[in-house]
């Protein structure tokens, strides 16, 4: 066995998820380019939550996308997953918002958190 496969098996991750689990699919950033609605520095690596609907072989998993990103093929290999630990405090509330005929909105504050 060569040197290089003795480590490497050693850093060996074992992942396996459960239908209905929620995990963070890796996207490969790329310079100068707009990817998931952000560009620049702080391009994400990781986008989701999003949950697993099946299991497909050993390593390949299908994964519910939503419709912004149709275009995606939703199968993923294992190592392109990430787990995410459910956090109750990540869960965010939001009221529907009331779009007039011509298209328009109007914005108002929720709360306040400085006055100076």
């Amino acid at each position: 066995m060569l040197k290089f496969a003795r480590n490497a098996d050693k850093r060996k991750r074992e992942l396996e998820f459960a239908v209905g689990n929620h995990v963070f699919v890796k996207v490969s950033p790329m310079k100068d380019v707009m990817r998931f609605c952000k560009q620049g520095k702080l391009n994400p690596r990781f986008i989701g939550p999003f949950e697993v609907l099946e299991r497909i072989g050993t390593l390949a998993y299908r994964v519910a996308l939503p419709p912004m990103l149709a275009g995606m093929h939703n199968v993923f290999h294992i190592s392109m997953l990430r787990k995410y630990m459910l956090n109750p405090s990540h869960m965010l509330n939001y009221e529907p918002l009331q779009i007039t005929p011509n298209t328009s909105y109007e914005e108002r504050p929720i709360q306040i958190l400085n006055r100076k």
